[in-house]
């Protein structure tokens, strides 16, 4: 077998710039057009302006707020927290967390799934504890939720419906909760909103009683019809399940409260009162999709308790608050996954989803900790610190350089993030090595031990995991989206706000910038920053002044060679298609792996997935995805097998149905029995007719490409049709010639053939082009099947692809998800538009094995566009869809 070829370096990315030329006189498009065509490429940048927007709002209402609060106060605030009150805030998390099991509960019940406790319990503390951080519940959440229950064998209809109905369940039991809090303490929130108390407890009562009006729907009907012609249905719970699952809410939301509640001084604010603001801060920081609702929730806490509560004393809580509710769950989940990866053989596949969502996990304890390096290095250290440190007389130089080192390595921490959740190799390593030395520097920097034992478990934690991280890939391949580099700004933004809010004692001057000594904290911290601007600076303009990725590049003979020595060497005949050489490679850095896909719309539609070495696969799926959005378009994945969706799912993606592939055991495969009864009628016909079979070794095709062009060239015109594409072979003279080809010859004549789709590992096998001349006498092509067969056997392969059906293995079930009804309808009453029957029933014949097929794409109506761009693809563009 020929060693693989390296792939071609000008063109491994399957990728290049086009020239423009800018004496081509084109039409002014209108307005509309212009838009239309820029949209995809500008809507992150717009999306992500206007949650800076936000982010810019909410400071300068912090700012407003904190005018009279000092950096010191809030500091002894928090230091002066009783123990025991600490005790009890993370006791009320614990019941927070264990109660938020019982949202994934009632979901399973209202999906009608059953699921063991334990995968519950794991499934819903580590959803939360990620969204919960990161924000983006059902997407962050929803994640885990589908990659976990997924494994607990759940199928991808009820998982969406766990997912939708935690939001609803949280939404409803919130507005429960805030409407009992603003009838208890609508005198306090009434001066703070100028809304007459009276009127906000009239709101809150028209609230509740919409709520006990679902309560109604819920015990008479399972079933709400809306919209026009009631087009539209909801299920809805059953009486019993609302009702439970309110009862968690509230008890959830109370906990969680509480949590906060514990962390205040005793007697300025009840607990009522408390749960009411409560509720509207975390609303809308909810509304505001800021991640984890930084600086939202604070806003609003802080406001609604100015009267009532000291604004130090509550911001000192609100951080104690932010770091027991939010950031000790967050490592607890992390630890939990490494204790799967540390059991030997976890061979549940719960057990091995979950050591799989260890890295989701990882880069957001990155993201903590380049946060908390940044903000630590422009906040001055305790006195404590300073006198231990004079005591221990440690160098100046070396607390100047620990303090700036510290904060350019949170920089670090914060970009290699996005490294640690494509699991790339090269991000593992720059984390490690930064989490090791910010957490040896956060000694000297101010004795930080809290600060050095997080970086220690981060370092610790990613030790453990380390086989996670096996993505062979370039950091700096990697392009940031838009919302990182506006992220990155705004927290740049948000750090200079904190130096001058810690600082706001000291007057500015030039001569701060060069003094140095133990008690000039304000220069020190000044310094530590402007090092993090510049870089972060130089780093988000190299990734803006990049050179674009460029058009998609047609493929070259080099490229084909390339991929037809991965082919032979694969045991899925799948990849045989890239020798057609009508789409697009891209090829791992080895060149032993590769994606085929082509580009129709804004649709980047990869065949088959990746194929090659399977070691390769998540970095191609990654990258894959990354360069169809630098150009604007939606990455999917048609026909992919179903061992494979976890690639896809890592991904964000949403796995649907397309059918069901069927193929034919070779070593049991015979002519006998009644569903083979036209095959072996087939046989005996043309051995009676003096038909002979022959298969052609790839080098000597080219002696017959004439007679095959005349029986192909016959048959496209009886057929009136045209040659298709993508997952459809072509008559093109360079493919027929790398593979062997079957024909059927009579009289010495060539009245039928096929080529076949093989490989040297002689595991799985397929036909192609299967064409016939008009005078070919019937049966031919069941004489021509059938002889396949039998020759594949004799060879020693051990499947015969016959090929997907369309539509086909559909669920029946009153609860399918509505892709599937849709697409069990399709098959039922679709005759009028494709063959879905006809086409199942003669490959059931073969009494083949059947098995799923899958396309993935992001939700929505992505997949209705996907499948309308591969039609085109197949049918070589929109007019080949309409016609033959």
């Amino acid at each position: 077998m020929p060693a693989p070829l390296p792939a071609p370096e000008p063109r491994a990315d399957a990728v290049r710039e086009t020239a423009r030329h800018p004496d081509q006189a084109t039409a002014r498009p209108s307005p509309l057009t212009w838009l239309g065509e820029r949209w995809p490429r500008v809507r992150t940048w717009v999306f992500s302006a206007l949650a800076l927007g936000l982010a810019v709002v909410v400071g300068l209402a912090l700012h407003g707020l904190l005018l009279h609060v000092r950096y010191a106060d809030v500091m002894a605030a928090v230091q002066a927290t009783p123990t025991l009150d600490i005790a009890f805030a993370i006791l009320a998390t614990a019941v927070s967390y264990l109660v938020l099991t019982g949202y994934d509960s009632s979901s399973l019940a209202y999906a009608g799934a059953k699921v063991k406790r334990r995968t519950v319990l794991l499934t819903s503390f580590v959803a939360y504890a990620l969204s919960n951080t990161i924000g983006l519940g059902p997407l962050s959440g929803g994640a885990v939720r589908m990659r976990l229950y997924a494994a607990a064998g759940l199928e991808p209809g009820q998982i969406a419906r766990v997912i939708v109905f935690n939001a609803a369940a949280f939404g409803l039991g919130m507005t429960v909760f805030g409407a009992i809090g603003l009838l208890w303490g609508a005198a306090e929130v009434a001066p703070l909103l100028r809304i007459p108390a009276v009127l906000m407890q009239a709101g809150a009562v028209v609230m509740l009683m919409t709520i006990a009006g679902f309560l109604f729907l819920c015990s008479r009907h399972r079933l709400l019809a809306f919209g026009p012609g009631e087009r539209w249905t909801l299920r809805l719970p059953p009486l019993g399940l609302a009702l439970r699952q309110l009862v968690i809410s509230a008890v959830e939301l109370t906990a969680s409260a509480a949590a906060l509640w514990f962390l205040l001084p005793d007697n300025h604010i009840p607990l009522p009162t408390f749960v009411a603001f409560y509720a509207v801060a975390i609303a809308a920081g909810i509304i505001s999709h800021v991640p984890g609702g930084v600086g939202v929730f604070e806003a609003v806490m802080l406001l609604a308790s100015g009267a009532t509560v000291p604004s130090d004393a509550m911001l000192g809580a609100l951080l104690l608050n932010r770091g027991i509710y939010y950031l000790l769950p967050l490592v607890i989940a992390t630890g939990l996954l490494i204790v799967y990866e540390l059991r030997s053989g976890v061979a549940a596949p719960v057990g091995r989803m979950a050591v799989h969502l260890s890295p989701r996990l990882m880069a957001a304890l990155a993201l903590v900790a380049g946060l908390w390096l940044i903000v630590s290095g422009v906040t001055p250290f305790t006195d404590d610190a300073r006198e231990l440190l004079a005591t221990l007389r440690v160098p100046l130089p070396l607390i100047e350089a620990s303090h700036f080192l510290g904060s350019v390595a949170g920089l670090g921490l914060l970009l290699v993030a996005r490294g640690l959740l494509h699991q790339l190799d090269a991000a593992w390593w720059v984390a490690l090595g930064l989490s090791i030395v910010a957490a040896v520097l956060a000694l000297p920097k101010g004795i930080a031990l809290n600060e050095a034992a997080f970086l220690s478990t981060l370092a610790i934690l990613l030790v453990i995991s380390r086989r996670q991280f096996d993505r062979r890939s370039s950091l700096f391949s990697q392009r940031l989206e838009p919302e990182w580099l506006l992220a990155l700004g705004g927290l740049i933004a948000a750090s200079v706000w904190v130096l001058f809010f810690a600082y706001q004692e000291v007057g500015y001057s030039n001569r701060l910038w060069w003094q140095f000594e133990l008690d000039a904290q304000a220069p020190r911290s000044l310094r530590a920053l402007m090092g993090v601007a510049l870089m972060a600076l130089a780093f988000g303009l190299w990734q803006l002044l990049r050179p674009p990725a460029g058009e998609v590049a047609q493929t070259s003979v080099e490229e084909i060679e390339c991929a037809a020595a991965v082919v032979r060497a694969n045991p899925s005949s799948d990849g045989c298609y890239a020798l057609v050489g009508d789409k697009h490679l891209l090829f791992s850095p080895s060149g032993k792996s590769f994606i085929m896909f082509g580009k129709q719309g804004r649709s980047w539609v990869s065949l088959y997935g990746p194929l090659g070495e399977p070691r390769e696969w998540p970095d191609l799926v990654w990258r894959f995805i990354e360069i169809a959005a630098e150009h604007g378009g939606r990455a999917a994945f048609y026909q992919v097998r179903p061992e494979t969706l976890p690639l896809y799912l890592d991904c964000g993606l949403q796995a649907f149905k397309l059918g069901e592939h069927a193929h034919v055991t070779l070593p049991d495969f015979n002519l006998k029995g009644a569903k083979r009864a036209n095959l072996r009628s087939g046989v005996n016909r043309g051995e009676r007719e003096g038909l002979l079979f022959e298969v052609v070794e790839p080098q000597e095709v080219h002696l017959l490409l004439p007679a095959l062009r005349e029986v192909s060239d016959a048959w496209l015109g009886q057929q009136r049709t045209r040659e298709k594409g993508f997952s459809v072979g072509r008559f093109d003279e360079a493919y027929l010639q790398r593979l062997p080809v079957a024909v059927v010859m009579r009289a010495g004549r060539v009245i039928a053939f096929a080529n076949l789709l093989t490989t040297d590992a002689k595991d799985e096998a397929s036909v192609d082009l299967m064409r016939y001349a008009p005078d070919a006498p019937p049966g031919t092509m069941d004489f021509l099947f059938a002889k396949v067969m039998l020759h594949l056997q004799a060879q020693g392969y051990q499947r015969f692809g016959l090929g997907m059906s369309p539509m086909a293995g559909m669920a029946e079930r009153r609860r399918a998800p509505r892709w599937q009804r849709l697409g069990r309808l399709l098959f039922e009453y679709g005759e009028r538009f494709y063959n879905f029957r006809g086409l199942h029933s003669f490959k059931d014949k073969f009494e083949p094995v059947w098995e799923a097929r899958y396309l993935t794409s992001t939700g929505g109506l992505a997949p209705v566009f996907v499948l309308a761009d591969v039609a085109a693809l197949i049918g070589g563009g929109v007019k080949g869809v309409i016609t033959k």
